[in-house]
């Protein structure tokens, strides 16, 4: 596999309104876990929708995964101009932030927003770029916007053997579980020194 689409929930559906949220380490780590093989197994491109929420948290994952695999690549695919317009100034500075770090950067439509039509021709490209797909997804909970995703992913799957590699929110607490495990023998670590 040498291209990989990563997506997931859009920030809002998992109630987390700020980067200061105390959620979205756990979620950036599980994907950096689940990249971690694909890359030594051969992983050239991460491509993403560029969606506030997991998309952009894959993207940092991509950005420190390549200070030890400089060969990765990362692009983000978004479906229309100014789509953060309506973003906070906060989100739009994290944003331009990340953008000075994508390897390339592509619209669908150079027009601002029309219709869901954009979305549809993005996913599809997204789609057809991509060797398998890297899911954020809970199928317990409601769906949400990444339902359309798992939902194409799936009918490729069954046409074409497309990879579909969910990351639940079983995962995520196991990472949780981990890095709060790994902080509290750091923690009892330093009291040794005392």
């Amino acid at each position: 596999m040498k291209n990989l689409l990563v997506t997931g929930y859009r920030a809002n559906e998992l109630g987390i309104f700020n980067q200061k949220h105390p959620g979205i380490p756990f979620i950036r780590e599980a994907i950096k876990r689940r990249l971690i093989p694909l890359i030594e197994e051969g992983l050239e491109w991460v491509l993403t929708p560029g969606q506030y929420g997991v998309d952009l948290w894959a993207c940092e994952a991509v950005i420190e995964l390549k200070k030890d695999y400089p060969q990765l690549k990362l692009s983000v695919l978004a479906a229309f101009a100014g789509m953060d317009e309506k973003w906070s100034d906060e989100k739009k500075e994290y944003w331009q932030d990340l953008l000075k770090e994508i390897d390339y950067y592509g619209l669908v439509s150079k027009e601002s927003y029309s219709g869901p039509w954009q979305f549809k021709a993005r996913d599809g490209l997204l789609l057809r770029k991509s060797d398998a797909m890297l899911l954020v997804y809970d199928d317990e909970a409601s769906p949400g916007s990444p339902r359309y995703f798992r939902e194409a992913a799936l009918q490729m799957q069954a046409e074409v053997g497309y990879p579909l590699i969910q990351i639940t929110p079983e995962d995520i607490q196991s990472v949780a579980e981990d890095m709060q495990m790994d902080l509290t023998d750091a923690t009892m670590d330093g009291d040794d020194w005392n």
